[in-house]
């Protein structure tokens, strides 16, 4: 129990040591992180620069063709003849593939036949009407003549009604096997599979063959699939981020592992106007031109957006980038104004040759587009040079010195007339 009290005793002591102390930092004045008086930190420096930066989106996706379909049978049978295999050139209305015709053609002959027998009953029928026609009238004749009975005339009255409706009837037969005899000629023609489409390049070339020669087939089974690959479309999919910059028209840089040294010119063409709930991505699609076919449908490729481009821009490092007080800005290295050329440097030991001391002083930025290892600086006009290693021990006004300047070999340090410093990593 002693121990335990004991224990309690000496953390508070320490404690209240360690309070104390803090009030007396506090109260002389004491700061957070590196102090402006105390000794200058080595620091490297990159001068800023103008020139021209593109904000450039990189995105990667798939190619898929233009238009795909397959081609398929409209009646069960089996596949005689496959005329195309993989990678054949096919042209609009191609006949693809043959199938077994022989029932059909027996139902073509089985339905000609019919018709010529539904022919020959309208014949018949004509006959037969014009011979009551005839009969009628006569009789009507004679019974304005008062020769015949009435009874004779509604017996030949009904007897050409009776024709006309056989003949009617006739002709209808007539109609109906002949639409019969033209489905059985449109079933016959369907044994022979063509690959059919409006619109767009009048050659294709086959991508799959689902079928062999002897398989039956049935209605709507793929046989082949047909594909347009000039121009191929190239889908990508963009973050929310990149969205907003993306607009039907722009042009894009294609390239793919397959042709590494080749480039590949596109446009966009079609964005989605939404984005998947679960990757937060919307699709676009990328019209390829595919004119010598060296691209084909599934190759993985990286497109090369252009959102923007500056020129004449100020750049800056990207690591000469660091936030103070909420702020983004950048450390300027400038020859420190209250020190003279004679006065000892600080934490030069005594009786060595005084250096001229500099100082960083923070300058807060606003920043544009950012590309690799450089920031374009929209405001405030930048101008010599800024830290890019070593910014973080800093705080404005902090002194620096330049590792790789005489000074740090107990030389003096150079500085321009305008007070620019050289030195450091440049």
């Amino acid at each position: 129990m002693k121990k335990v009290v004991l224990g309690i005793v000496v953390v508070a002591i320490i404690g209240l040591v360690v309070w104390q102390a803090r009030r007396r930092i506090l109260a002389a004045g004491g700061q957070k992180g590196p102090q402006r008086t105390g000794a200058p930190v080595a620091v490297e420096t990159q001068p800023v620069r103008t020139g021209e930066i593109r904000d450039i989106g990189v995105f990667t996706g798939s190619l898929t063709p233009k238009s795909q379909f397959v081609v398929a049978p409209k009646v069960t049978g089996w596949l005689k003849e496959l005329l195309v295999d993989i990678g054949d050139s096919v042209s609009r209305n191609q006949v693809v593939a043959v199938l077994d015709d022989e029932q059909f053609t027996r139902q073509v002959q089985q339905a000609a036949a019919e018709l010529q027998v539904a022919k020959a009953n309208v014949e018949n029928s004509t006959s037969d009407l014009d011979l009551a026609k005839r009969e009628y009238e006569r009789v009507t004749a004679l019974r304005e003549k008062q020769i015949a009975s009435v009874a004779e005339l509604d017996t030949v009255s009904a007897a050409f009604s009776a024709a006309q409706t056989r003949l009617k009837v006739a002709q209808a037969q007539a109609e109906q096997k002949d639409a019969a005899l033209k489905v059985a000629q449109l079933q016959l023609s369907y044994t022979k599979v063509q690959a059919f489409w409006e619109g767009g390049e009048p050659n294709r070339v086959v991508g799959e063959r689902f079928v062999d020669e002897g398989a039956l087939v049935s209605v709507n089974q793929p046989i082949v699939s047909i594909l347009e690959n000039n121009p191929l479309t190239a889908v990508v999919f963009v973050i929310e981020r990149d969205y907003p910059k993306m607009s039907i028209g722009q042009e894009a840089i294609v390239t793919t592992d397959a042709y590494a040294d080749t480039v590949f010119s596109g446009t966009i063409r079609r964005i989605a106007p939404l984005l998947k709930e679960s990757s937060r991505q919307a699709r676009v699609e990328i019209e390829v031109p595919n004119g010598e076919q060296l691209l084909k449908p599934g190759m993985f490729v990286r497109a090369r957006v252009e959102f923007d481009r500056h020129d004449d821009a100020t750049l800056v490092p990207i690591t000469s980038l660091v936030r103070r007080n909420s702020k983004e800005g950048v450390f300027i290295v400038e020859k420190a104004p209250t020190l003279d050329a004679g006065a000892p440097a600080a934490g030069s030991p005594a009786g060595q040759p005084a250096a001229p001391a500099f100082q960083a002083r923070f300058v807060p930025v606003t920043t544009g587009i950012v590309a690799g290892e450089v920031a374009e600086v929209i405001e405030p006009a930048l101008s010599g040079v800024v830290v890019t290693l070593g910014n973080h021990l800093l705080e404005n006004g902090s002194p620096v010195i330049l590792p790789k300047s005489p000074a740090a070999a107990g030389g003096e340090l150079q500085a321009t007339t305008d007070g620019t410093p050289t030195g450091g990593s440049q």
